[in-house]
């Protein structure tokens, strides 16, 4: 297959070029690219960023969240995992612009038989997944548009699965969430696999000889990989794709205030607070309806949320409680 050369580690702008690619880098054949991203976790197009991902872990531990084009659920990349993308002709052009599924038109069979190639006894599962001894080493996911599809998926090759585990390991605050959820499996790392490899980087070397095999590369102009920034910029990195996209989500917390004990419930859609109510055995100043109006309508981030408790003045309704008591309470990230 003829092939791209990406070495950005950027995870917006690897989602922007696979969605770039998708639409406008057309040829009567396969093509692919192997890519990497620092550390982030990659949602579905049709999940729910609140429920499906440890919002608060990730923010103390600088990972970033990420919305891709295709279905699927949730993934945990860093960079010792490599990242797949092949780009084929449609084969069933009556399908509508934006379906998914894996009923028809490709897999990722070329890369299962270039791991078995490297002595990997790999293979492709029911499901969107690559298993190796029963163990998970790769999802994937596809879309399919007008005149072509996208299949791209992940290679554990030493990944932190300590990290994996707490990203995708949702608080026990969440109540309910509409939306696609992830299927959880057992996984398990390439390295284990390809003892005759040093590092990542030569296992990534021998993967594109192998699926390349003697085609030549192709190269993008410094006009579409500006026109990638742009959409990485305008689209992937920005809140309303991220977490703007989240069906309706429940969220109930508590903590002890000066007050007294006090519980909140959130009621979030499109990442908007739809309403939000407080309760407990706490001694109250003014009614609290006020505030929860105040609050109504709101981003579900905590800037936002915390300019309008800093002008609401919340003492005025939990006696002795902080601004930042009382934003911590609501705002599980």
């Amino acid at each position: 297959m003829r092939y791209l050369l990406n070495n950005s580690t950027d995870p917006y702008f690897n989602m922007a070029l696979d969605e770039f690619c998708l639409e406008n880098i057309v040829l009567d054949e396969p093509y692919f690219y192997l890519w990497r991203n620092r550390p982030s976790v990659i949602i579905g197009l049709n999940q729910n960023a609140y429920s499906e991902v440890n919002l608060k872990y990730l923010e103390e531990n600088g990972i970033n969240l990420v919305r891709r084009v295709t279905g699927g659920g949730a993934v945990y990349h860093d960079l010792q995992n490599l990242n797949y993308t092949i780009v084929s002709p449609i084969c069933h052009p009556e399908r509508s612009e934006g379906s998914m599924g894996r009923s028809e038109g490709s897999t990722p069979a070329p890369i299962v038989a270039a791991l078995r190639q490297l002595g990997v006894p790999a293979e492709l599962t029911g499901r969107n997944d690559i298993f190796v001894e029963g163990r998970k080493v790769s999802g994937y996911a596809r879309r399919v548009s007008k005149r072509q599809e996208i299949i791209h998926g992940t290679l554990m090759y030493d990944v932190d699965i300590d990290t994996l585990t707490h990203v995708l390991d949702t608080p026990g605050s969440k109540l309910n969430a509409k939306g696609i959820g992830s299927v959880k499996s057992r996984v398990a790392n390439l390295k284990d696999y390809l003892p005759g490899f040093k590092s990542l980087d030569e296992v990534q070397a021998a993967l594109q000889d192998i699926l390349a095999s003697g085609d030549p590369q192709m190269e993008l102009t410094e006009s579409q990989l500006s026109e990638v920034k742009i959409m990485a910029e305008t689209k992937f990195s920005t809140w309303d794709f991220i977490y703007g996209r989240s069906r309706e989500t429940g969220i109930a917390r508590t903590a002890a205030l000066p007050c007294g004990t006090v519980s909140v419930e959130v009621c979030l859609d499109h990442g908007h607070i739809t309403s939000i109510s407080f309760y407990g055995d706490f001694l109250f100043g003014e009614p609290v309806q006020e505030l929860s109006s105040i609050l109504t309508g709101l981003r579900y981030d905590r800037r936002s949320i915390y300019e309008s408790l800093m002008k609401a003045d919340v003492s005025r309704f939990f006696p002795g409680s902080s601004v930042d008591e009382v934003l911590n309470l609501i705002v599980s990230l």
